[in-house]
């Protein structure tokens, strides 16, 4: 039999007074190129395309992931390209949970983290692909997402295309946190 009116308020106030709080991380996401809603410098923007960057991705470091992290993905979205659907930069994934950061350019290099993979992006490569929105359209958000996820390597294959990898990605997430940079031309 279910409690009604007071004595179901009362059973509710119990049921939250015995139930243990979901504690999250804190997790942090820093870079030494830019501050969270910064400007993308241009060594991180695209080289094509009508743009003239370094293309290197920036260098990352993190902390305080959740307990019970097994590994990291790192997913770099656009989501003002006028495409209808965003465009993805960079997935990096099966980052080992005892790494905390990516050094500059590991995007243009391909010398990640042993164990780390990459999808690929809407360049339609691997690797990281800089920032080259369309002249006067504006700033554009890069948003760089790390994720602390809950299995040790995803079941995806290399090469795969960036909505795969976040599908994943998020199936397995502990927590996230985002770093956004702006860019336009």
């Amino acid at each position: 039999m279910r409690p009604t009116g007071s004595l179901a308020s009362l059973s509710l106030l119990l049921t939250l007074a015995v139930t243990p709080a979901v504690a999250w991380a804190d997790m942090t996401l820093t870079s030494p190129a830019f501050s969270d809603g910064g400007v993308l410098p241009d060594r991180q923007a695209y080289d094509g395309f009508g743009c003239s960057g370094e293309n290197l991705s920036p260098a990352l470091s993190w902390s305080d992931a959740p307990e019970g992290t097994k590994s990291f993905a790192l997913m770099v979205y656009d989501p003002d390209a006028p495409t209808g659907s965003g465009w993805w930069h960079w997935t990096v994934f099966d980052i080992p949970a005892t790494v905390t950061g990516l050094p500059e350019g590991v995007g243009k290099t391909g010398a990640l983290p042993k164990g780390a993979r990459e999808g690929r992006t809407d360049y339609g490569s691997l690797g990281y692909g800089g920032a080259c929105p369309p002249e006067k359209h504006g700033p554009h958000h890069y948003n760089f997402t790390l994720h602390a996820l809950d299995v040790d390597s995803l079941p995806v294959e290399t090469d795969v295309p960036a909505a795969m990898v976040g599908y994943m990605v998020n199936a397995h997430t502990l927590d996230k946190v985002t770093l956004t940079a702006i860019y336009e031309r």
